[in-house]
């Protein structure tokens, strides 16, 4: 699966897996930039949306952030952010934006599904899948995977309002499954840049408007982990039909070979703090995340 099926796939992890990348994946494909001499960097310049955690913020304080801090102090070099809504063509006015007489703002992208055809797309450096988050105490404290929420009483389980964002692997599930009247649907792209997708869990299902939720792994367990011991988050299994696990890499400009292989390389030199990071932010991890050992 590659280009705009991987990308619509993976709807809601970066607003939402996607927040922008959703949208971007139906754009045409924009002209490869052609190859030319890469002149040597001043600085790490990373292109992020500035509200979108757990992965980034104006702040610095997200996933990406983290990660892309390793990578400065490898390459010896400051870490600067470009900072632009990922729902508003974040690649046409970030990585790729470059007004004459002048440089890209940025340079890489710290976090795009593998596939993703708008930039040139690294080998991945984790992958995560889509979660089950549920709250305890709520009579649902048996459950411990997708089945034991499947073979719920019907008559609990008929009552429950399940949220989740439109067009993402959780609306196949629900419908393979029948939970579709239970559904409260989440737009995939909002156009306030003050929402971000994590409300969803750290508002909506902690005020009880959700009583549980299906979201993007790192979303999950990033924000169950500021309430400990409230939430179970439950990475989910693909099944016939319903992919829920996906590789995450990085993105940069087509053309650039020598950047995309120093950043590959960054990435394998990496491993350990990117794991640390990862597990930090309570990432759900599933086999194959440490150096690509399984084909996205």
């Amino acid at each position: 699966m590659t280009g705009a099926a991987s990308c619509s796939s993976l709807l809601m992890w970066r607003a939402p897996l996607c927040a922008g990348w959703l949208a971007l994946c139906g754009l045409p494909s924009l002209a490869l930039a052609q190859a030319a001499p890469e002149p040597p960097r001043k600085a790490l310049r990373v292109c992020q949306d500035p509200n979108n955690m757990p992965f980034s913020s104006v702040q610095a304080q997200g996933i990406e952030n983290r990660i892309a801090e390793v990578f400065g102090r490898k390459l010896n070099l400051p870490v600067t952010y470009y900072s632009y809504p990922q729902r508003f063509a974040f690649v046409r006015n970030t990585l790729r934006f470059k007004l004459p007489e002048q440089d890209y703002p940025c340079d890489i992208m710290m976090g795009v599904p593998v596939g993703f055809d708008q930039v040139s797309v690294t080998k991945p450096y984790y992958r995560s899948a889509y979660a089950l988050v549920i709250p305890l105490g709520i009579g649902l404290d048996h459950v411990h995977s997708a089945q034991d929420f499947l073979s719920t009483d019907p008559a609990r389980l008929n009552k429950l309002k399940i949220g989740l964002f439109d067009r993402s692997p959780a609306s196949q599930w629900v419908q393979a499954h029948g939970l579709v009247d239970q559904v409260v649907v989440y737009k995939m792209l909002d156009a306030n840049p003050t929402q971000y997708p994590g409300q969803i869990i750290d508002t909506h299902l902690k005020n009880r408007q959700i009583d549980v939720a299906v979201v993007w792994g790192p979303i999950a367990g990033y924000f169950a982990k500021q309430s400990p011991g409230s939430l179970r988050v439950l990475p989910l299994t693909s099944e016939k039909g319903v992919r829920f696990d996906y590789p995450i890499a990085m993105g940069v400009r087509h053309g650039e070979r020598e950047w995309k292989e120093q950043v590959e390389s960054l990435i394998e030199q990496s491993q350990a703090e990117i794991l640390s990071i990862l597990q930090e932010f309570g990432v759900p991890l599933v086999e194959g995340t440490d150096a690509s050992t399984r084909k996205p």
